[in-house]
């Protein structure tokens, strides 16, 4: 099995675990909630949000099962925050706030010339990679993105493209497709 099959194998296995929680997290006050496995990472919203826009982005990869799976977990997911709209909003743009936070400390280090921040990018970059799924679900109905927001983050891309070095995509080849360079241009190339 391929290493980008095995990560979408286990995005997916982090997703149906994220959907099936997702009602007691909406319901909770943690903000990053422990899962309870420890080769999983904490549940957030961002973080279902990342790998549902990768694992749809990416569905010609699973087979007929994994593709099921996945929509089982969709529904499981929509069903929980159904009654939780507004909480959700908020939950969202709490974490949208800290993951801007997040990326903006990484950014500060990158810059003062610590070579080992740098050579993380590949890892880090999740962070501006949820942040981009956070904005993207935020802007859509019934949610209301909070605009305060939106604006640092096009302040930071500016700060960033001004020193990035277009290159080869950061991630697995076979994602390249759930992320055109356009839109994602902060993973084909990294800081200088």
């Amino acid at each position: 099995m391929t290493e980008s099959k095995e990560k979408l194998t286990h995005d997916l296995a982090v997703l149906q675990e994220m959907a099936s929680q997702m009602a007691d997290y909406l319901q909770g006050e943690t903000l990053f909630w422990p899962m309870g496995y420890s080769d999983m990472p904490n549940l957030t919203l961002g973080g279902y949000w990342l790998r549902q826009h990768r694992l749809k982005a990416l569905h010609p990869l699973l087979d007929g099962d994994q593709r099921a799976q996945l929509s089982v977990a969709v529904k499981v997911f929509e069903t929980a925050v159904s009654p939780w709209v507004v909480r959700t909003e908020q939950r969202a743009h709490t974490e949208l706030a800290a993951r801007i936070r997040q990326w903006s400390e990484y950014l500060r280090d990158v810059q003062a010339g610590k070579a080992a921040d740098l050579a993380s990018y590949p890892t880090h970059v999740e962070t501006r990679a949820i942040i981009a799924a956070l904005l993207a679900q935020l802007q859509q109905a019934p949610y209301q993105l909070d605009e305060k927001l939106s604006q640092s983050i096009l302040i930071q891309d500016k700060g960033l493209r001004a020193r990035f070095a277009s290159g080869d995509f950061v991630w697995p080849e076979a994602w390249q497709p759930a992320y055109p360079k356009p839109e994602y241009w902060w993973l084909y190339g990294r800081p200088k």
